[in-house]
């Protein structure tokens, strides 16, 4: 048996802090990591010597480089491949409301890929179901196509792709009972779309949702007579995502949000229209415009972004000044451990080979390993 081996050098971010060392990978795993310690000053300092973080993990995807999930056919390769540039080694494929039979072909699409990775694409670790189980009066960019949710309905599309990730609103009509059912199958509730006052969004944590869709946008903002939602996740949550675009969310906003929530992970919520130029492109049903970095409904409606997961790193390094140790844990690791992906986003021996190599003051991406393939 021929085993494939292969020894990387450089600054290298594990969970003990940065070494400046080796890693040595066998059959797309980590088998050894070795170094001696270095602060993140030296390594910022260094722009020389390689600089190794784990490989990203966005679990909120919905396309990349004119695909979108919804879409079928070859879409879930396009985006992986597009998303797996930026760095991103694993994602959630994720869709948009829809009628029934819609989401049914998405799922039976992406079905194949999270049993098999395309050559030179990100991981897919399964669906994040974005709808149709959301209220109609927070809608966002999401077509008017939703509906009352219903175990057995829930429980067949699991069947046909893993549902990691569903998007709920506690006040449609019977989601609240049925979160303990759907946590039971491991599926990962998180409350958004949703016009839930806070203390129905405190009982669907109780209840055993885990976190929060795109935390801040389209959901009941905080008021400190009417906490809401985000009221809700910042006095009992611990996991939400966040997309640190810095036009979904301020920046003053964002820095409450990590003081707030340990397990805060980015996202991109990137659309179709991401690593394309400006113009028109599809999310789901809906026409998008992509215009100055920003996607659009005809009406002004942000609709998802453009985002990558290595421009989010730079933001929250450059821009907002996280160390980044700290940003990296926002992008990779927590994202990895929400989801009970512990043989991702870290450096460790053990890990997959999932690795982003950048430039050290600009963080631009350098290389990028997915499972120990190099396809950048």
């Amino acid at each position: 048996m021929t085993v494939a081996m292969t020894e990387l050098r450089g600054h290298l971010l594990t969970p003990a802090g940065f070494l400046r060392g080796q890693l040595r990978v066998v059959d797309g795993r980590i088998a050894a990591v070795d170094g001696d310690p270095v602060t993140e000053a030296q390594v910022r300092a260094d722009t020389a010597t390689p600089l190794w973080l784990p490989g990203f993990v966005d679990l909120h995807v919905h396309g990349g480089g004119g695909a979108d999930a919804m879409d079928g056919g070859a879409a879930i390769v396009t985006l992986a491949r597009t998303h797996a540039r930026h760095g991103t080694t694993a994602l959630l494929a994720t869709t948009m409301t829809a009628p029934l039979s819609e989401v049914e072909t998405a799922l039976q699409a992406v079905r194949p890929h999270c049993s098999a990775r395309s050559r030179g694409g990100a991981r897919v670790l399964g669906v994040h179901l974005e709808g149709p189980y959301i209220s109609g009066r927070r809608l966002g960019a999401q077509p008017d196509f939703v509906r009352a949710p219903a175990l057995a309905e829930i429980l067949a599309l699991h069947a046909i792709a893993p549902l990691r990730v569903l998007t709920l609103a506690p006040e449609v009509e019977g989601a609240l009972a049925l979160i303990p059912a759907l946590a039971d199958a491991g599926i990962r509730v998180q409350i958004g779309h949703s016009t839930a006052s806070y203390e129905l969004a405190a009982q669907a944590l109780a209840q055993g949702a885990c976190g929060f869709t795109h935390l801040f946008n389209a959901m009941s903002g905080l008021h400190h007579r009417e906490p809401g939602v985000v009221g809700a996740a910042f006095a009992h949550g611990r996991h939400a995502e966040l997309i640190p675009d810095l036009l979904h969310v301020h920046p003053g906003a964002i820095r409450a949000a990590l003081r707030a929530l340990p397990g805060l992970h980015c996202v991109t919520d990137a659309t179709s229209a991401t690593g394309m130029p400006d113009g028109d492109y599809r999310l789901g049903r809906q026409t998008v415009t992509k215009c100055l970095g920003a996607v659009r409904l005809a009406d002004g409606t942000l609709a998802g972004s453009t985002l990558t997961l290595d421009q989010a790193l730079r933001n929250l390094v450059l821009h907002l000044g996280l160390p980044l140790t700290q940003a990296s844990a926002h992008v990779s690791t927590l994202a990895a451990r929400y989801l009970g992906e512990h043989e991702r986003g870290v450096i460790a021996v053990g890990a997959h080979a999932d690795l982003v190599q950048l430039q050290g003051a600009t963080l631009q991406v350098q290389q990028v390993w997915v499972e120990g393939e190099s396809i950048r």
